[in-house]
């Protein structure tokens, strides 16, 4: 890119930060233009326009953007969160199967420091599949790597609802 990546970067973060100091039409105008900024076809500008339309109630807009980026190569922290946000973009558009094949995949692929994000957005799909017990379990077991005391007890219970049993 033709400006400063570090300076980019900061105004993409400031424009974050200064969210709620915006209506969404300027929100997305601001992102719109920062993201133009990028070479066309540009997976960090794809991504972070799809994230603002997501982040402004237009998922139907986000959706093709979260896959522009992911098929043009995005890397990083950003490729686990374009994964997250979109497939909790299609549970919202009413395709919960899809999140849950997204997340489902995005757990078998990569370990890192939204494990429990995934978790938490697969879970919400899954209750929206109609998998409640298996979302709960999912929750449960996220819960537990947290917990002071309990751990074992809770990750046991969480086994047993995803396998059937009650308890």
């Amino acid at each position: 890119m033709s400006i400063s990546t570090h300076d980019w970067e900061q105004r993409v973060a400031d424009l974050w930060a200064a969210f709620d100091d915006h209506g969404p039409a300027d929100f997305l105008a601001a992102m719109t233009a920062l993201t133009a900024e990028l070479p066309a076809g540009d997976p960090v500008a794809s991504f972070e326009l799809a994230s603002a339309y997501d982040a402004t109630d237009h998922e139907e807009e986000a959706a093709p953007r979260y896959r522009e980026a992911l098929a043009a190569g995005l890397t990083g922290p950003r490729r686990r969160q374009a994964v997250i946000q979109l497939a909790s973009t299609v549970r919202n558009l009413g395709r919960p199967d899809e999140g849950v094949a997204l997340l489902t995949a995005e757990r078998e692929a990569e370990s890192d420091e939204l494990d429990d994000a995934v978790a938490a957005f697969l879970a919400l799909a899954l209750v929206d599949a109609g998998r409640e017990r298996e979302a709960v379990a999912l929750a449960l077991s996220a819960l537990s790597r947290h917990l002071p005391m309990y751990n074992r007890s809770l990750e046991r219970y969480a086994g047993e609802l995803a396998g059937g049993a009650g308890h």
